[in-house]
């Protein structure tokens, strides 16, 4: 080959890195572009969560740890950072949010007596914090787990034949599926106690697999945790966005918002 021929393929080689370097540029800025656009997005549409009551309740707590990692680490703290989260989120928006626990507790008395009753006393107690508040949606925060360690990914569950709650859950299925870009999962129906008791939209939001190595690392990192309770928020506020009616329209539910402004102590505001 002649020193000419090296020469000529030395100067094609500086180009083709050159071109790689700003083609890969190009594709982080035009990624970047799309996520600010979305979260803009997002921004416009916070209206439609103000003056909305939400229950914000991160499952488990107190005398009941929930799923048990491998490292020791407890589902009842990881639902309760993501849950505060969330209701930051919210109440920046101008929600009236509840949450059921701000602290490492349950519901139930001290004096009930058995894991079977306490937990049935918890979960009924956290129901009718929603009802008696004439919420307008309710949002359960658990933690994942399976017996395979392949299996992760965030998941949505809502009850049979509550078209509110199945809408709920599509919009926060689909923006956890685009932001934490981790799971292919669609919303499933379940019935359970808090799905079937509710008397407004609920939707359980099981965050990711404990038993999943790699999920369970994440699960733990605030600011992996900041970016589920963000993907709740835009699913919720994109749902609401599209809900006609308004909390304005019932004269009962401005005696609640305007109960709420007035004591402190039964919202949580961040």
């Amino acid at each position: 080959m002649s020193p000419i021929l090296i020469r000529t393929f030395r100067v094609r080689k500086r180009h083709v890195a050159a071109l790689v370097a700003l083609v890969f540029i190009a594709f982080y800025q035009a990624r970047l572009y799309e996520a600010r656009a979305a979260c803009q997005v997002v921004e416009a549409m916070a209206w439609s969560v103000a003056s909305r009551v939400i229950v914000v309740d991160p499952g488990h707590g107190g005398y009941d740890p929930g799923m048990v990692g491998k490292d020791g680490v407890l589902e009842k703290d990881i639902t309760l950072a993501v849950g505060r989260s969330l209701a930051d989120c919210l109440g920046q928006a101008g929600a009236m949010v509840l949450l059921t626990r701000e602290t490492d507790t349950d519901l139930s008395d001290p004096a009930t007596a058995g894991p079977a009753a306490k937990k049935r006393e918890d979960l009924a107690r956290r129901v009718n914090l929603a009802n008696k508040n004439q919420a307008d949606l309710y949002l359960s925060v658990h933690v994942n787990s399976y017996p395979s360690p392949d299996c992760r990914g965030a998941q949505t569950f809502f009850q049979p034949g509550s078209a509110g709650s199945k809408m709920a859950a599509g919009y926060i299925q689909s923006e956890l599926a685009r932001l934490l870009k981790n799971t292919s999962r669609k919303p499933v129906e379940v019935d359970y106690f808090i799905t079937r008791n509710a008397a407004m939209p609920a939707v359980i939001v099981e965050i990711g697999f404990m038993t999943n190595e790699a999920e369970a690392k994440l699960l733990q990192d605030p600011d992996y945790q900041g970016k589920v309770a963000w993907a709740i928020y835009a699913g919720v506020v994109k749902c609401f966005a599209q809900m006609s009616d308004s909390a304005g329209e019932n004269p009962e539910k401005e005696k609640v918002i305007k109960t709420f402004r007035e004591s402190e102590t039964k919202i949580y505001r961040p």
